[in-house]
C-alpha cells in the first residue's frame, strides 16, 4: 500500500506543476494583450492626429549595428478574422511576396519560409538571393497574437533578421496591431549601406518628423533611419494589403491584394519610390504564377 502511494503523490504533484504553468502561461498571455492595448491607449493621440490620415504610427532606431523599425496601426476588422488569417504560415507567402524586392516564396516543412530577394524589376531566380524565415506562433489567445519570423543571416552582411506581429482585440469590431522589424548588419553591410546612402538613397526619407525647417515645414528622417522605416512600412503595408482584401471573393484576392499595395506606396511618394502601378501589377503576376509551379 505505501508503495501504491508514492507514485500517486509524485502524479499529483506533476499535475500541480503543470496547472502552475498553465495559469502563468495565461496571465502572460493576459498580460501581453493588456500591454498591447495600453499602448494603443498611449498612442491615441497620434493614431488620430497624424500626416498618415490614418490610424498609423511609425518609429525607428539605430543601435550599435542594428536597426529597427516599428509600426503600430489600427484596423476596423474584428480580431478573430485577422488573428485566424495571420496565425496561418500557408498566408505568409501571400503577405510577403508583395514586397517589390521579394522575387519568391515557398512554404518548407517545419514552418519554414523560404525567399528568392531581388531587385525591383523581373529577375530570374538563378540571380536572386536566397533568404529563409523561421515562422512561429508565440501565443494565440482568444484577444491576443504573437508570432515570430527569424532568420539568423541575410544578404550583403546583415544577420539576426527579426520579424515580430503582435494582434490585439480591442472591441468587438475593433484590432491593434504591432509590427516590428529589426536586424544587425556588420562592416560589409555598413559599406554597403554607406555607399546606397551616398548614392542611390542619398535624397531618400524615412516617416518620422525630426524637427521643422525656416519655413516651418517638417523635417523628415534619413540615412540609416530612414532605410529601416521605408522597409517596415513596405511590410506593413503588404500586411495591411492582405488582410483588406480578406472581404473580397477568394478568386480575387491576390489581384486585390496587388491593387491595394500598391495604393498604399503610393500615399507616401516622398519615402517610397516603387514601381509604376502597370510594371508593378505585371512583374507580381509574373512571379506570383512561378511560385505557384511546383517545386523540383
Amino acid at each position: 500500500m505505501v508503495a501504491d502511494r508514492a507514485p500517486r503523490g509524485g502524479a499529483d504533484k506533476r499535475w500541480l506543476a503543470l496547472l502552475v504553468a498553465l495559469l502563468f502561461a495565461s496571465l502572460a498571455a493576459a498580460q501581453d494583450a493588456a500591454s498591447l492595448q495600453a499602448r494603443h491607449a498611449a498612442l491615441r493621440e497620434q493614431l488620430d492626429s497624424n500626416p498618415y490620415r490614418r490610424p498609423l504610427h511609425i518609429a525607428s532606431q539605430v543601435g550599435d549595428g542594428t536597426l529597427q523599425g516599428d509600426v503600430h496601426a489600427r484596423f476596423g476588422q474584428p480580431f478573430a478574422v485577422l488573428g485566424a488569417a495571420l496565425q496561418d504560415v500557408g498566408h505568409w507567402c501571400d503577405i510577403l511576396i508583395l514586397h517589390p524586392n521579394v522575387k519568391g516564396c515557398r512554404v518548407r516543412p517545419g514552418d519554414r519560409l523560404e525567399l528568392n530577394l531581388g531587385r525591383k524589376f523581373e529577375q530570374p531566380l538563378d540571380d536572386t538571393q536566397p533568404f529563409a524565415f523561421r515562422f512561429r506562433v508565440l501565443s494565440a489567445r482568444p484577444d491576443y497574437l504573437a508570432l515570430a519570423l527569424d532568420a539568423d543571416s541575410g544578404p550583403l552582411g546583415t544577420s539576426e533578421h527579426r520579424m515580430r506581429v503582435e494582434l490585439a482585440a480591442l472591441d468587438a469590431q475593433r484590432s491593434f496591431l504591432h509590427l516590428s522589424y529589426a536586424h544587425a548588419y556588420g562592416l560589409r553591410a555598413r559599406l554597403a549601406m554607406q555607399g546606397y546612402l551616398m548614392t542611390l538613397g542619398r535624397d531618400k526619407l524615412g516617416f518620422s518628423v525630426v524637427g521643422r525647417d525656416e519655413h516651418g515645414q517638417p523635417i523628415h528622417v534619413d540615412g540609416l533611419r530612414g532605410v529601416v522605416e521605408r522597409n517596415v512600412m513596405r511590410y506593413y503595408l503588404a500586411i495591411e494589403a492582405y488582410l483588406d482584401a480578406l472581404a473580397a471573393p477568394p478568386a480575387v484576392q491576390a489581384e486585390r491584394r496587388l491593387q491595394l499595395w500598391h495604393a498604399g506606396v503610393s500615399r507616401y511618394p516622398r519615402q517610397l519610390q516603387e514601381p509604376a502601378l502597370d510594371d508593378y501589377l505585371q512583374m507580381k503576376r509574373r512571379e506570383i504564377q512561378r511560385q505557384q509551379v511546383p517545386a523540383r
